[in-house]
């Protein structure tokens, strides 16, 4: 019965973590990006920008591992990075100058992307590589907040898994209490009876050698009388 009420609590938590999890999932929510002009380095470039509302530092890690996949890279202070023969499929077979900036917040990260086609020539509205450009930040931003939900959950399941471990161990360790304590009880019944039996055992020893004291006096008072008496044929 204990154990059953046991697992049902355990039923009760899980769902409860999994009503958690649930509300603190940010559902997904159509990105918007902007055609701004960022300064990069002390250089002013022409490039989209996109704000993804989640966990900052984690977006930066998301960033930094899709533009590494681009070529190699040329990081730079706060948030800079730089590759300057981009290999990007979803945008063109020909290498392109790349340049980006992540600014990140606590719940926040913009990411600002410019693409150069070659000679300066920077994708902005109206550039037909623009479209690709967006939909490149957009699937971004859209992944990223997918992955991070996965990592909610994750952490979120870890937890949970830590906390029925350790639920789990407590509840062992009563089991093995009680039974100890049942061992433990059996043992002292056993001594309370073998006591009994040692009382009742001398007791019953206390009146026999009570009787054979009495007994034993009364051979001492004969045999006094006795001496007195073999003392008095003594000649005077």
């Amino acid at each position: 019965m204990k154990t059953s009420a046991f697992h049902s609590f355990l039923s009760i938590l899980f769902c409860s973590c999994l009503f958690s999890l649930a509300a603190a999932f940010s559902p997904l929510q159509a990105q918007t990006v902007s055609s701004v002009t960022q300064n990069v380095d002390k250089i002013s470039l022409a490039g989209l920008s996109i704000d993804v509302p989640i966990e900052g530092k984690f977006v930066e890690k998301e960033w930094e591992a899709l533009i590494k996949s681009y070529g190699k890279v040329a990081t730079g202070r706060n948030g800079v990075y730089k590759i300057p023969a981009a290999k990007v499929a979803v945008l063109s077979s020909e290498p392109l100058n790349v340049a980006s900036k992540v600014s990140t917040d606590k719940n926040k990260a913009t990411i600002f992307l410019a693409v150069d086609q070659g000679s300066g020539n920077y994708v902005t509205p109206g550039n037909e590589m623009y479209g690709d450009v967006e939909a490149l930040l957009k699937s971004f931003a859209e992944r990223t907040q997918i992955n991070y939900d996965i990592k909610l959950a994750n952490d979120s399941y870890t937890e949970a898994q830590k906390k029925q471990d350790r639920l789990t161990k407590q509840s062992e360790k009563l089991v093995r209490d009680i039974e100890r304590n049942k061992k433990e009880k059996e043992n002292l019944a056993k001594r309370l009876e073998e006591n009994a039996r040692e009382l009742e055992q001398l007791q019953r020893d206390t009146e026999t050698t009570k009787t054979d004291l009495e007994s034993s006096g009364k051979d001492l008072e004969t045999k006094k009388l006795a001496l007195e008496e073999a003392k008095a044929r003594m000649p005077k």
